[in-house]
Order: C-alpha cells, then sequence, then structure tokens
C-alpha cells in the first residue's frame, strides 16, 4: 500500500485555487456534499489519502494544504488561527461553497472549531481528530517545535521518519513514501525559509492569544464528532473529554492503539464512523 496508489480506482484532480490570493494545492475527488479536509502542524493533504476514496462514494472531498503548508503558497508573515481561518474561507468562497463538512486534524481541528465558532453557516457537521489548540503545554509544544525543525534544517532523511513516527503508535504505518514526500515538502526552498512563521503557535505568548476557549467552542452549533487516540503522544484522553464536555452537540470515540493520525492507522474504522456521522446516521 502506498500514498497514490490509495486513490488508483477514485477519480481525483490535484490542482491549484486561488484562495484569497493565495496559491492553493488541494486535491478533490467524488461528488455530493462539500467534505473539507485539513491537516495538522507542517503536514499536508497525503494525510487523507486513506480516507478520501472511501469518502468521495459519498461525498464531494476536498483535501487542502492550508497556509504555508505542503505546496501552498506562503504568506511571510506568521501564521495565526485567524489567518489560517480567513484563507479556509477564501477557499470556501473561490470554490463556490457555502456551507461544508470539515474534517480537521490536530492543527486542522483547531482551525476548522475556530471557524465552526465564528462562522456557524459555514459549517454543516464537524468532525475533530485528535484536535489543537485547547491547551498550551509547554513539553510537547517544544517537542513539536524542535522535532520538525531538525528535519527541515537537516537532510538527513531520518529526521523526517523521526517526525512522523512521533505521530503514530505504530511507526509501521509510517511507509517509505510518506517520509519521502514529506521529505521533499520539508527542503522546498520557500518552506525553509517560512518555518519560523509555520512554529509561531508553538511559542507560549502567540499560543495564548489564538487558544481556542471553553467560551468558543460552547459556540459550536453544529453537530460534532471528536475522535482520538488512546496513545495520543501530544495529549491524553482528559484533554479529549474536556473538549466533549465543551461542545453541546458533540460525541466523543477513542481509538486503541493508535497515536495522533487516527484517519490514517485506523483508517477503516475511521471512514465507517466518520461516513455514518457526516451522513447524519447514529
Amino acid at each position: 500500500m502506498t500514498i497514490w496508489t490509495d486513490l488508483t480506482e477514485t477519480p481525483h484532480a490535484l490542482r491549484y485555487v486561488d484562495a484569497g490570493g493565495v496559491r492553493t494545492r488541494t486535491l478533490t475527488a467524488g461528488s455530493g456534499d462539500p467534505v473539507i479536509f485539513l491537516h495538522g502542524t507542517s503536514g499536508h493533504l497525503e494525510a487523507f489519502v486513506r480516507n478520501i476514496p472511501a469518502h468521495a462514494e459519498h461525498f464531494s472531498c476536498h483535501a487542502v494544504d492550508m497556509l504555508g503548508h505542503g505546496y501552498t503558497e506562503q504568506p511571510g508573515v506568521p501564521y495565526t488561527i485567524p489567518r489560517y481561518v480567513d484563507h479556509i474561507l477564501a477557499y470556501l468562497d473561490a470554490e463556490g461553497i457555502d456551507r461544508a463538512h470539515f474534517v480537521g486534524e490536530s492543527l486542522g481541528g483547531w482551525v476548522s472549531a475556530r471557524l465552526a465558532a465564528d462562522h456557524p453557516d459555514r459549517v454543516a457537521r464537524l468532525t475533530l481528530v485528535a484536535p489543537g489548540g485547547t491547551v498550551a503545554n509547554p513539553a510537547v509544544m517544544e517537542r513539536i517545535k524542535t522535532s520538525t525543525r531538525a528535519a527541515v534544517e537537516s537532510d538527513d532523511i531520518a529526521l523526517t521518519r523521526q517526525r512522523l513516527e512521533l505521530l503514530m503508535h505504530d511507526p509501521e504505518n509510517v511507509t517509505d513514501e510518506l517520509v519521502e514526500v514529506r521529505h521533499t515538502i520539508y527542503h522546498r526552498p520557500s518552506f525553509v525559509a517560512g518555518i519560523d512563521h509555520l512554529l509561531s503557535l508553538q511559542e507560549m505568548e502567540n499560543r495564548q492569544r489564538d487558544i481556542l476557549t471553553e467560551e468558543q467552542m460552547h459556540r459550536i452549533a453544529a453537530p460534532t464528532l471528536v475522535i482520538w487516540g488512546a496513545q495520543n503522544p501530544f495529549g491524553d484522553v482528559p484533554e479529549a473529554e474536556r473538549i466533549k464536555a465543551s461542545v453541546p452537540d458533540s460525541r466523543l470515540e477513542i481509538f486503541g492503539g493508535c497515536g495522533h493520525w487516527p484517519q490514517h492507522e485506523h483508517s477503516s474504522r475511521f471512514n465507517e464512523l466518520n461516513i455514518a456521522f457526516l451522513l447524519g446516521k447514529a
């Protein structure tokens, strides 16, 4: 199994969209109600290739490289949550999407939750996959910052592998191809030049300014599914339980034997659960 053979039998398009003046890479597939997939810090749309084929049988899927990530243009300023949100709103407008379901993993969950709180008319249903942004844990922030910077500033591909293995409970889920894709992204000159901006939310002052508050979570009106790995290295289960308690119409699913990428490590279970949720089934 490799990244792109997962998509072999699914008609899809990999293209660039002008989202508010930002050249934005997106993978689209399927038809039906739109679903926006948003990845985590230093990630890219390939985080969802194990999910797109199944979801594309029911929905119009949009996996997007967020601001300054993957092959999307870097803005040359620190990447704050309001800037991420504005970029995704611009993408929706560019694609003619008034309202969509959102599936956000880690940073993508943080951005999706903030968008749902501030722009409830744009969000139908919300899936938060190991979402970040509700706490400011110095040890976790330092681990993300140090491991990412080391992988970006060195040509040693082993450091890229280590960064990806940090996300997984089972390192076997880190394929050679996934490592090569991320290593190539990490060493694009523009990505290297923007690494301080990309990691700005791992600085305490910036993070506290943009932290997802209980008041903001309480304003989320969309039905919400929270999915969390029992072995998530960036947050324990009580963190997920607090999110569930703060979002009014929400439920929580804990995946055992799972780290920070439930959608990847347990893709079959994730796909079945999330598709049923987005379709409004029990």
